[in-house]
């Protein structure tokens, strides 16, 4: 999927945080806004403009991909005969041990 330029808003901002003299402090920061979704997007991690703007397009990209998936609806299923009698049979399992149990404590 790709981005048409008109439908961006291109930002180049100062970044900011820890690093101090590794940080450019030159304006090498790209902020995107994709004006129909408003999804915001920012890169500043490297020192090159033109590396920011690449990564910061590569994850609006993935974010408008991943926003144009469609979720599979699940679809309910019966638990099946084996796993009933399973569950049934330690139901009475754990079910006889207590009932042990409350007899000794009575007598």
């Amino acid at each position: 999927m790709s981005v048409r330029d008109a439908d961006l808003v291109v930002e180049f901002v100062r970044a900011s945080g820890p690093g101090g003299q590794h940080r450019n402090r030159r304006e090498t920061g790209v902020r995107l806004t994709h004006r129909p979704t408003g999804i915001v997007v920012q890169a500043t991690e490297r020192r090159s403009q033109a590396d920011n703007r690449r990564v910061a397009l590569e994850r609006l990209e993935a974010l408008l991909f991943k926003r144009q998936q469609r979720r599979r609806r699940r679809l309910a299923t019966r638990p099946t005969r084996a796993s009933r009698e399973r569950r049934l049979e330690g139901k009475k399992r754990r079910g006889s041990l207590k009932a042990q149990r409350s007899r000794s404590s009575s007598e």
